[in-house]
């Protein structure tokens, strides 16, 4: 009995031991990774920033300090190019920059609007973050900053295009995939989002 009694009350502490080596190796060993997740106004980007918070970024419940083994987050929103003219039936019409700058305005707030609603689901998930704005081609930026920054990972959603829709209209997640110098993580959505 004397036996037993002293491998139960050995093995518990002997364990715990164990998982403290663990956490001290894992907390000297890793840098804090960088990461980025580029969203829009869609929903399914903003699911894809809850997902990769939930399954990927998240602290243990157990972490004293949650804050002191998050990571950062960027979150990146990219605002197409503006074009200034239109083709009706006939010759090219340029805008006015009028309208110029309320495009560009209301671009601007929506932009905001995004951001402010990723930093709110980054909050209340206690996860450091930090957002960015960037104009032009969506595909061609997020790459660009990716390797500027030299994030450790990207986290893209993806709208369930089919092979000919994605073909035509071309997919930043596709794209990203191919391009992106660091590892890419692709949402889907859930199933009942994609089949509506």
């Amino acid at each position: 009995m004397e036996g037993t009694e002293n491998i139960e009350t050995s093995a518990a502490p002997q364990e715990t031991v164990q998982q403290q080596e663990h956490t001290q190796l894992m907390m000297q060993g890793q840098k804090k990774m960088k990461v980025m997740v580029a969203v829009d106004e869609s929903d399914l980007s903003m699911y894809a920033l809850k997902w990769a918070l939930d399954h990927c970024l998240c602290p243990p419940a157990d972490v004293a300090d949650p804050m002191s083994e998050v990571e950062l987050v960027y979150v990146v929103n990219v605002q197409p190019p503006f074009q200034n003219f239109v083709y009706p039936a006939g010759p090219a019409i340029f805008a006015t920059p009028i309208v110029i700058d309320s495009v560009r305005k209301g671009q601007e707030e929506n932009a905001a609007m995004i951001l402010a609603r990723a930093l709110q689901i980054c909050k209340d998930k206690k996860v450091k973050a930090e957002t960015l704005i960037l104009h032009g081609d969506p595909k061609d930026m997020i790459c660009q900053a990716v390797e500027q920054m030299n994030i450790d990972l990207l986290v893209v959603g993806s709208r369930g295009l089919g092979m000919i829709k994605r073909a035509f209209l071309g997919s930043v997640s596709d794209y990203c995939a191919h391009h992106a110098k660091c590892p890419i993580l692709i949402v889907k959505p859930p199933a009942k989002v994609s089949s509506k």
